[in-house]
């Protein structure tokens, strides 16, 4: 019995105000008065679903580009293939301009009118070149310690370019070079850089 009572759920009160009724919890159900000080966090819940960048109809692989951000602003590259979430890969060629295989914001492009063919290219090393990894950065093994760092009047290490893609680079640059050979001044024009002086209106600008 005593087992029975104690698993049983305290009863609550019904009690007459004026002409209605309400129920009184008891005071074991009634709400806590204590609540904790930090909130617990949540997830959020992202209600947008995520949509396949669509590129611009100017953006066609083979037109060439006009960079307006980062460390090549204002230099003329060529599109060689659209990448996910609106990331082109481009490049100079690097022979032309200095202009390596890199991936390149769509927002931050001019597309112009001029067309490069973009046959004889090697699929295969573009395929390879617009994979995720390969841009990724490659994690140092030997760190400098801090004598090395503090030395004065020495020369600092160059960047070494792996031999992979010093050839993926040429691999692409040797068709490309012979086609822009094939039209005159073409490539000229990739050579020459993209600046704006005072007067100029891009807004009238025939690209």
């Amino acid at each position: 019995m005593s087992a029975q009572k104690g698993s049983e759920k305290p009863a609550s009160k019904t009690k007459k105000f004026g002409k209605g009724e309400r129920e009184i919890p008891h005071h074991t159900q009634k709400a806590k008065k204590f609540y904790p000080a930090e909130d617990e966090s949540k997830p959020k819940k992202v209600r947008k679903s995520i949509k396949p960048a669509r590129p611009r109809p100017s953006l066609a692989p083979g037109s060439v580009l006009i960079l307006l951000a980062g460390r090549f602003r204002g230099k003329r590259v060529i599109l060689l293939k659209h990448l996910p979430q609106g990331v082109l890969l481009v490049t100079g060629p690097y022979k032309a301009n200095g202009v390596p295989l890199r991936r390149v914001n769509a927002r931050y492009v001019i597309a112009t009118s001029v067309k490069v063919d973009l046959k004889g290219i090697d699929e295969k090393v573009v395929e390879k070149v617009a994979e995720e990894g390969y841009f990724t950065r490659e994690k140092k093994t030997d760190k400098v310690g801090e004598e090395a760092f503090f030395k004065q009047g020495e020369k600092p290490q160059k960047k070494e370019v792996s031999s992979a893609r010093a050839s993926d680079q040429k691999a692409v640059d040797k068709t490309l070079l012979t086609n822009i050979k094939k039209e005159p001044m073409l490539l000229e024009y990739l050579r020459s850089s993209f600046s704006l002086r005072a007067g100029d209106r891009p807004h009238e600008m025939k690209w």
